[in-house]
């Protein structure tokens, strides 16, 4: 049997489902437009009417919804059970602290050791925690609370979520996947290299201390030309080609690391945050533990003091550098993982009621207080190091000294009065091959990344009583932050991947593992002679100006598609608190104008300062500027455009309706046929603990969240009889 209903009025009508022969009193909704919803069995069950209950598990559309009048009650309960039966359940945290420690783990990574405290080096000391907490405060927490809150009120992943909001953003969740995926990409293959170091450092003396020996019992050439650590990271560990021209074949000891970091990835990731929530009481504690243990030790070492005073003394001259703002919103932007859909997946976990905003701010002052302390520890060490590369250098100019003027020498030895006075007041010094030590000069030697990690700290590390033991301690805190920020990657692009119709029947492992796979055969690309120069590219075109683009789109249709009103009571519904100013301003305004800012900035950055990379020189023993070719140029173009390609395609295809073209993912969510362009505002959610207690809405709340435009529609609905 079959129920046809007609309506030809353009008029703004209530969907309620009942009528004459219903009494159910339920408000009913479509979740996509199309005109005719035949649910009968073996026909297309692609839109089916379904309470307001359902509607808000599910998802709202933002398309508007056909109405459905005066149907029986029996064709209603017929189309429930079936959206009922296609609705798989959402995960759950197994509690908060599950929720915070993951959220931590994802947002405080490898840039808080060894991005941050170069900043703090190159932008003017202690001056830079200025900038640093201006954008906190206006791009960081507010972008942040805006991706947390809309996962947890709209109970989807990134791809859903834009969905809902207007189905013509819904490329704004496929990009931000693609982003996410080329960025995980590259992220395992520096857990990689942890895991190489890890391995490495079961040794005493440690490999990276002394320089190997050649045929004729002489140290290699190449490793005097460098230093031990440096000669160890280019050639040992990742036995460096020339340049990127020459990939010199996959490195057969970094792609079985390489495969141990997916393996370890993929039992972490196999069942979502039924799994991964377990493993994040480690990754997330480990670091703060191993951070703390090297701060002990930090400050008891001769010239931590001197590191410090490097690091926090400010340079107030340095913040009329328009630059130094530009590398603190950066930062900021960054080290929230804004943009990728993480946060969106984490907050869809979480219980409808639960106080996103107090969880904000947790997490943002605990990775800017995590970057400050890693700073801390950092600068304390270095200072260390500085300080004995500078006891080391007098002591070489000293010698130098007496063997010429022996007249100098007293007791022995050469004073620190006569040095200095020797070097100020002497022709002869420029003579004599002196080196000129000067510890301020080593101290503002600056570097990171890989640069700071694997050579500089571990030349640090060497020079540490019971060095492997602080060697295994250091590179077991990284591999816990870089296991955790992967985490939460891969969560976003795994989240996304499921939540794809003709996904969502497969298993979650069967999903993690075929991820996994085609991640491991790519990133093969990175263990070759030319990996690290491919890690560059993919860290210089991939993951930033596409991202912020992101997350400026992000921002405009939250405030403007979506509504800063209607988002400003679902922060009412699930915490009891209305934002006030600060949210409101930060949200509307300076959010959207910082994060143009910073796009354009890195737009003309990009197009006048022509890319370049560190190609390793093994006879020289240092990396030298060198100007990517122009195919490189390509490839990087391509990267770029790959990660935000989808948002105009999507919208193309939606905006003039390639329905044959249009992928139909989240089936029954997404859809949008024939129906005009809609701001409709969601549905009340279901209760924080799961039952089915729906609060009643008044007749006119529920007449303009159901408003609609149709002429001339016709729905058909089949149903089974009651007897």
């Amino acid at each position: 049997m079959s129920t046809t209903v007609k309506s030809r009025t353009p008029t703004k009508e209530l969907a309620r489902s009942g009528g004459a022969d219903d009494d159910s009193g339920q408000e009913m909704m479509f979740l996509n437009g199309s005109d005719t919803v035949t649910t009968s069995s073996g026909d297309n069950q692609s839109l089916r009417p379904i309470p307001r209950a359902l509607a808000a598990e599910a998802g709202p559309s933002r398309s508007h919804p056909p109405v459905a009048v005066g149907l029986p009650k029996s064709v209603v309960n017929d189309a429930v059970l079936q959206v009922a039966e296609s609705l798989p359940e959402r995960q759950k945290w197994d509690n908060k602290l599950q929720f915070m420690l993951s959220a931590i783990g994802y947002s405080v990574g490898l840039g808080n050791v060894w991005r941050f405290p170069y900043l703090v080096q190159q932008n003017g000391g202690g001056a830079f925690l200025i900038p640093f907490f201006v954008m906190l405060l206006l791009e960081g927490i507010p972008l942040f609370l805006v991706e947390l809150a809309l996962g947890q009120k709209l109970r989807q992943g990134s791809l859903g979520v834009w969905n809902i909001i207007h189905p013509w953003l819904g490329g704004l969740g496929i990009a931000s996947t693609l982003v996410a995926f080329l960025v995980g990409l590259y992220y395992n293959v520096i857990i990689t290299w942890c895991f190489y170091y890890l391995f490495n450092s079961f040794q005493s003396p440690l490999p990276w201390s002394t320089c190997p020996l050649d045929s004729n019992g002489t140290a290699v050439k190449e490793c005097t030309a460098a230093s031990e650590t440096a000669y160890f990271w280019y050639r040992t560990a990742l036995d460096i080609s020339p340049s990127v021209d020459q990939p010199e074949g996959i490195k057969w000891w970094m792609a079985l690391c390489l495969l141990l970091s997916w393996i370890i990835v993929y039992f972490i990731t196999m069942r979502g945050i039924q799994s991964s929530g377990k493993v994040v009481y480690f990754t997330a504690l480990f670091p703060y533990a191993v951070l703390t243990i090297f701060f002990i030790r930090g400050i008891t070492l001769k010239g931590a003091g001197a590191g410090l005073a490097h690091m926090l003394q400010p340079q107030m001259h340095k913040l009329l550098d328009p630059t130094v703002w530009l590398d603190a919103a950066t930062q900021v932007f960054y080290s929230f993982n804004i943009g990728f859909g993480s946060l969106i997946a984490f907050g869809s976990y979480n219980p409808p009621r639960n106080n996103c905003v107090k969880d904000t701010l947790i997490l943002s002052v605990c990775n800017a207080a995590t970057a400050i302390y890693a700073s801390i520890v950092i600068f304390a060490i270095l200072g260390f190091k500085a300080v004995r590369s500078y006891d080391l250098c007098v002591q070489h100019d000293k010698g130098l000294i007496g063997e010429r003027f022996p007249g100098l020498v007293v007791n022995g030895s050469l004073s620190d009065e006569a040095y200095a006075n020797f070097l100020e007041f002497r022709e002869e010094s420029k003579d004599l091959g002196l080196r000129g030590c000067n510890l301020e000069a080593i101290m503002n030697e600056s570097v990171e990344g890989t640069g700071l990690v694997f050579i500089v700290f571990t030349q640090a590390i060497v020079e540490l009583p019971a060095a492997p033991f602080w060697a295994i301690l250091f590179f077991l805190m990284l591999l816990a932050l870089g296991v955790g920020s992967q985490i939460g990657t891969l969560e976003g692009v795994i989240s996304t991947v499921f939540d794809i119709q003709i996904v969502r029947g497969a298993r979650k492992e069967a999903v993690s593992a075929a991820v996994c796979i085609i991640s491991y055969l790519i990133g093969l690309l990175f263990v070759t002679g030319s990996g690290e120069y491919w890690v560059k590219i993919f860290d210089s075109f991939a993951g930033t100006t596409g991202l912020i683009f992101i997350a400026l789109l992000e921002s405009i249709a939250v405030m403007y598609i979506y509504g800063h009103r209607k988002f400003s009571q679902d922060i009412l519904q699930m915490t009891g608190h209305m934002p006030g100013p600060y949210w409101q301003i930060t949200w509307r305004f300076v959010g959207p104008i910082l994060i143009s800012v910073l796009l354009v900035a890195s737009i003309i950055y990009r197009s006048f300062d022509k890319p370049a990379y560190y190609a390793w020189n093994a006879d020289e023993g240092k990396s030298l500027l060198t100007p990517y070719p122009q195919w490189v140029l390509i490839v990087g173009g391509l990267l770029a455009t790959l990660s935000v390609l989808p948002i105009p395609v999507v919208f193309l295809l939606r905006r003039f309706q390639f329905h044959r073209l249009d992928t139909d993912i989240n089936k029954g969510v997404i859809r949008r046929n024939e129906t005009t362009i809609s701001t409709k505002q969601m549905m009340t959610d279901v209760d924080e603990y799961g039952d089915n207690a729906i609060e009643e809405e008044d007749e006119e709340e529920a007449l303009g969240r159901l408003e609609m435009t149709t002429s001339n529609r016709t729905f058909t609905i089949g149903h089974r009889d009651e007897h």
